[in-house]
C-alpha cells in the first residue's frame, strides 16, 4: 500500500524543514510513504529548500492560484503517483506528523473512505475564547448543512482513499475544507474522525486576514456549495418563502375589499402579485438547476471513469519493463 503525504506550501521556506522532520517514516500497514509538495507560486525558497531535503515530487504552479486549486492539483497528482492513500498536511508544521499513523488506520482497515483530524480547539492554548466559540459554531453550521458530523470541520488535516479521491472535485476558489465534506455527503462517502494533536504555533494564517472576513467567505463558499449540489431544496425554499410573502398584501387587499369599503388597496395587489411572480420565478430556476445538477452528476462519473482509465495505462506502463517513465510530476 502506497501512501503519498501531500503539502500545500506557499513561501514556506522557514518551516518545510521542521514540517518534513515530523513525518513518519514507517506506519503499519503502508509499504511505502513518499512526500510531494504543492509550490503555490511561492517567492521565497520553498522549492529549494523542499529539493534539498529529498522531498519526493514537487507540483509547481506558475503563479499563486490559492489553497483550495493547490490542494486539488495536489490530488490529482497523487492519483498520477498510484497512490493508494492521501494525506494532506499543512506547510507551516501546525499538525503533529506522527498522527498521521491514526489518521490512516480507518482507511488501511477498509472502515472508510475520508478521515479527518480533530485539532479538539478547545484544548489549543493559543486559540482564544473568541476563535475556539467560533470555531465550535462553525463546524455545527457545516455538520447540519452537509449531514457529515464530524467535531472539526475545517480541519485541514485529513486523509484520502484512492477511491475517495476519484470522485471528489474541488471547484471551490477559497478553500476545500467545507466543499469536501459537502461532497462526502452527497457522495455518501464513508468517513470518521479521529483526535490529533498540534504542534506550537510558528505563524499566522495566511489563509485569511481577519476573522470576519474568514467568516464571511466560509459562509459564501457554504451556501454557494450547497445550492450547487442541492439546487432543488434551496431554491424551492426561497420560492416557497416568496410566494407566501406575496399572499399577505394580496390578502390585505381582498380584506378591504370584501369588509371595509368595497373597495381594495389595489397598490396591495400589484405588489402581491409582483412578489408571488418572483417566488414562482424562483422554484422553476431550482426545477432548471436540479436538471443541471444531474448533468454534472453524468459529468462527475465520465471524469472519474477517465480517471480510472488513466490509473490503468499508468499501471500497464509501469509492468512493461520497456516502457519510457522519464519525466518528472508538473
Amino acid at each position: 500500500m502506497k501512501l503519498v503525504i501531500q503539502i500545500p506550501c506557499y513561501n514556506e521556506e522557514e518551516t518545510l524543514p521542521a514540517t518534513l522532520a515530523d513525518l513518519p517514516r514507517s506506519i503499519p500497514g503502508v509499504d511505502v510513504i513518499e512526500t510531494l509538495i504543492i509550490d503555490d507560486g511561492s517567492k521565497d525558497r520553498t522549492v529549494a529548500v523542499a529539493r534539498e531535503l529529498g522531498v519526493n515530487h514537487i507540483v509547481q504552479n506558475k503563479h499563486n492560484v490559492g489553497l483550495a486549486t493547490s490542494f486539488r492539483r495536489g490530488l490529482e497528482a497523487c492519483i498520477d503517483l498510484g497512490a493508494d492513500i492521501i494525506v494532506n498536511t499543512d506547510g507551516d508544521n501546525q499538525y503533529c506528523g506522527a498522527d498521521i499513523a491514526k489518521l490512516v488506520e480507518p482507511i488501511v482497515a477498509g472502515r472508510c473512505d475520508v478521515v479527518i483530524g480533530d485539532r479538539r480547539t478547545q484544548e489549543i492554548a493559543h486559540f482564544s475564547p473568541a476563535k475556539r466559540l467560533l470555531q465550535r459554531l462553525g463546524s455545527f453550521v457545516v455538520r447540519k448543512f452537509t449531514g457529515v458530523k464530524v467535531p472539526d470541520a475545517v480541519s485541514g488535516f485529513r486523509a484520502i482513499s484512492r477511491d475517495a479521491a476519484m470522485v471528489l472535485n474541488i471547484v471551490s476558489p477559497f478553500s476545500y475544507t467545507i466543499e469536501m465534506l459537502i461532497q462526502v455527503g452527497h457522495k455518501g462517502l464513508a468517513y470518521e474522525s479521529v483526535p490529533i494533536r498540534t504542534n506550537p504555533k510558528t505563524r499566522d494564517s495566511r489563509l485569511f486576514k481577519s476573522v470576519f472576513r474568514f467568516i464571511e467567505r466560509s459562509v459564501t463558499t457554504l451556501i454557494r456549495m450547497y445550492s450547487m449540489y442541492r439546487p432543488l431544496k434551496v431554491f424551492v425554499t426561497v420560492g416557497s418563502l416568496m410566494t407566501v410573502i406575496g399572499v399577505i398584501p394580496m390578502l390585505r387587499f381582498l380584506y378591504f375589499y370584501f369588509f371595509v369599503s368595497g373597495e381594495g388597496k389595489i397598490q396591495s395587489l400589484v405588489i402581491g402579485l409582483a412578489i408571488m411572480t418572483i417566488g414562482v420565478l424562483t422554484i422553476m430556476m431550482g426545477l432548471m438547476a436540479d436538471l443541471i445538477r444531474h448533468n454534472r452528476r453524468l459529468l462527475e462519473m465520465t471524469l472519474e471513469k477517465v480517471r480510472r482509465l488513466e490509473q490503468a495505462h499508468r499501471l500497464h506502463i509501469d509492468a512493461d519493463p520497456d516502457t519510457d517513465r522519464s519525466g518528472p510530476v508538473q
